[in-house]
């Protein structure tokens, strides 16, 4: 299946999805969440800035969290860390 995304766009990492989209919708706080999914608030802005990769361990409560499937999180995360190693070699 041919991707709808245009090839020199950053595909969008989880963290901005968390950041723009799903904290303010729901009116949910960082410390909040961070408690949530048993993380320092630290790491936790790591993730929402880009600055850290989502791991399997972290896609569970996530997809726990906002009802989604781990899969579909660890999918946006391996597409922007493939177009980032791409765009390295």
């Amino acid at each position: 299946m041919k991707s709808l995304r245009k090839p020199n766009r950053k595909p969008t990492h989880p963290g901005a999805v968390l950041r723009e989209d799903l904290l303010p919708e729901l009116g949910v706080t960082h410390s909040m969440l961070a408690s949530d999914l048993g993380l320092s608030e630290a790491t936790l802005c790591e993730i929402l800035n880009e600055k850290h990769s989502l791991t399997v361990e972290l896609a569970v409560p996530i997809a726990n969290v906002f009802r989604g499937s781990p899969e579909s999180w660890l999918q946006m995360q391996k597409a922007a860390d493939f177009w980032e190693i791409q765009r390295k070699e």
